[in-house]
């Protein structure tokens, strides 16, 4: 018995110790862009042309101590003329003096005062410069009865969530009442966490009905999977990663109609959803066949609250509002 203890105290102190660490990899985060560093400055996303004619677009992130990842697009940015169905190439930089220098596959160049530029296959020029997107439906006015959130003033209509940083809403926030078919409006901005990786970066998550995640985290320049920012998680991808650079305001704007069942209780219809990401549709009519962990609801026959999840980082809202239908 003795022995057993001493193994589960041991067990108890390297979980404690694994927690901890973890916790530690994710380093600061920064809500404030004037305080996050050089590195925050070149992160971003760049467009431009290769050679006279062909537009290219590059997203660059931030991975902490002066290193960075690049992602390169043709014929342009996510959402503004590239193809999923093409390929991309990655790129690796360091910070060299006052310049940040990349390599990859047949693909060499430097960023400097905003602009990266370099030679790419048969020496072939490129110049890009850094530009800053914004959502078509960034502070979107709710409409004539719809049912305001969360405008910046009070908390009033949810059961969770405070008042952060000025007029923004901090998680966890859940509202009182509770829907069925509607549209929604929500802005969201994640934190700068250069050296968290992946699940740990501004993770949140926005539930419909309390019980269907879209996922909210810091995914620029990730693969857009399902536990990523825009996957209905353990579902399905987004159509294409239209997530912004972090502590960049984004939108959620979401179409949602409820399941529909029989007298009988048994599903004629799943839950359907349409979502856009900073205007671009990464959704369109997709059949929610279940639902999925984490909310607080697990029954799709009754309406439910929207929920946004704390997972821990300092993930921050505004003009939220719902149109019931």
């Amino acid at each position: 018995m003795p022995r057993l203890t001493a193994i589960l105290s041991l067990l108890f102190v390297m979980a404690i110790s694994m927690t901890a660490a973890e916790a530690a990899d994710k380093g600061p985060a920064y809500l404030d862009g004037e305080k996050a560093g050089p590195d925050f400055k070149v992160q971003g996303e760049y467009e431009g042309k290769i050679g006279k004619d062909t537009k290219v677009g590059v997203q660059v992130i931030a991975r902490g101590d002066g290193k960075f990842d690049a992602v390169v697009f043709g014929n342009g940015l996510p959402g503004s003329g590239w193809d999923p169905r093409q390929p991309k190439i990655h790129l690796k930089g360091e910070t060299n003096d006052d310049i940040v220098e990349f390599t990859g596959l047949n693909f060499n160049g430097a960023i400097k005062d905003g602009i990266f530029a370099g030679i790419a296959e048969d020496d072939v020029k490129f110049e890009l410069r850094k530009i800053q997107r914004s959502s078509p439906t960034m502070g979107l006015k709710p409409p004539e009865g719809a049912i305001v959130l969360f405008d910046g003033t009070n908390v009033d209509a949810l059961a969770e969530g405070k008042i952060e940083d000025g007029k923004l809403l901090g998680v966890p926030v859940r509202s009182k009442q509770k829907f069925n078919n509607y549209t929604l409006h929500l802005e969201f901005r994640s934190p700068y966490m250069p050296e968290a990786r992946g699940q740990g970066r501004g993770n949140s998550g926005m539930y419909l009905n309390d019980q269907y995640e879209c996922q909210i985290l810091d995914s620029f320049g990730l693969e857009g999977k399902n536990n990523e920012c825009g996957g209905f998680y353990q579902i399905q991808e987004p159509k294409v990663n239209m997530c912004l650079p972090p502590l960049s305001w984004q939108t959620y704007d979401v179409d949602f109609q409820a399941a529909k069942f029989d007298s009988e209780g048994k599903k004629v219809t799943p839950a359907i959803v349409t979502v856009r990401q900073n205007g671009v549709v990464i959704h369109d009519k997709l059949k929610l066949p279940h639902t999925t962990p984490g909310g607080g609801q697990n029954d799709e026959k009754l309406p439910g609250s929207l929920f946004l999840q704390d997972h821990g980082d300092p993930v921050r809202f505004r003009n939220f509002w719902v149109v019931e239908k």
